[in-house]
């Protein structure tokens, strides 16, 4: 039988992306290297599932190792999670960001050529289209990453454009994420990071529980209903069933697709505090600073496209994205 090699799996995304997969009796492997993940996250991931799979614990960047994996197993679609992901550490060190999120899509992608891989969907992002021109954002917005982080996703995505027109045996869904919060319902799978949070869910979570003294919120003078920044949350079990969505539309051989996955609605970041407040019945302490270079005041998807081509579309609040979230952040103490 063929393999889903989920590369990242012990992350955010990639570890529900698992759940969903197994659940839904596809045979999976799991690549990741765990440098910013917590290994006993995919204990997790079994225990919700009743399954096991095989494990690689590998820098995806090594393309001898990556070509015996590949070499050892039938695989025949690659899900690529694999990347650093902090805007604001990217600008601190880009060449960290151009070596790792360059060199595992390279790494990988040699891989799917050479034993013949089917289908390939990227993790893609919003930040491809930079300072927004017009709202909602559409997949036919100019693309202009203003950060490296941002940067490397566009430059990947342009690198499997050149490789499926090289390789049109490869099937490629390119999916630009918007802002992914909540956690999985058993309590037992969220956006657990090594180190510091690269997103604002984990910050009000961890406010809200004492562990941080308050959430700092970059700006509070943009031209929004509230001064705060405006985003497009998505709930992840939302996102992961728009990645089983693109598989499914893989497997009708598109050749080479894109879509926006959010919800279309646009949360400020003082409504998405008051929700999870108001659902939680909880106080996050906040406090103002000065907006962050590079923020946009608003952002949020066109998710059109994604109905229409894929039939998905997003399910969840964003009551259920705070509910989701606070479970996940007991579950934790």
């Amino acid at each position: 039988m063929s393999v889903i090699a989920v590369a990242g799996g012990a992350g955010y995304l990639g570890s529900h992306m698992l759940v969903e997969l197994l659940n839904n009796g596809y045979e999976v492997l799991c690549i990741d290297d765990f440098s910013t993940s917590n290994e006993k996250t995919l204990e997790n991931v079994s225990a919700i599932t009743g399954k096991t799979f095989p494990i690689y614990k590998q820098n995806i960047c090594d393309t001898r190792a990556i070509d015996k994996i590949f070499s050892e197993n039938n695989i025949s679609t690659v899900i690529h999670f694999a990347g650093y992901k902090a805007v604001g550490e990217s600008v601190a060190q880009p060449l960290k960001y151009y070596q790792n999120n360059l060199g595992t899509a390279l790494s990988i992608l040699e891989a799917c050529i050479k034993h013949n891989v089917s289908n390939f969907i990227f993790s893609s992002s919003a930040t491809v289209y930079g300072e927004p021109q017009f709202l909602p954002l559409t997949e036919t917005h100019p693309l202009s990453a203003i950060n490296p982080y941002g940067r490397t996703k566009l430059q990947i995505e342009e690198i499997l454009a050149d490789t499926h027109k090289a390789y049109p045996q490869l099937q490629v869904s390119i999916l630009r994420y918007f802002n992914p919060v909540g956690a999985h319902e058993s309590g037992l799978l969220g956006d657990n990071p090594l180190g510091i949070p690269n997103n604002l869910m984990p910050f009000i979570c961890q406010a809200a529980a004492g562990i941080r003294k308050e959430l700092t919120i970059f700006g509070n003078n943009y031209d929004t209903t509230d001064g705060t920044g405006v985003r497009d949350y998505i709930h992840v079990l939302d996102l992961v069933n728009g990645h089983l969505a693109a598989l499914k539309k893989l497997e009708t051989k598109p050749n080479f697709i894109i879509h926006n996955l959010g919800t279309g609605q646009g949360t400020s970041v003082l409504e998405l505090i008051n929700a999870f407040e108001k659902i939680n019945n909880v106080s996050v302490p906040h406090k103002f600073a000065a907006r962050r270079a590079g923020d946009a005041a608003s952002c949020f998807a066109n998710p059109e496209k994604a109905l229409y081509e894929l039939n998905w579309k997003a399910e969840k609040t964003v009551d259920d994205m705070v509910r989701d979230s606070w479970k996940w952040q007991l579950s934790q103490s």
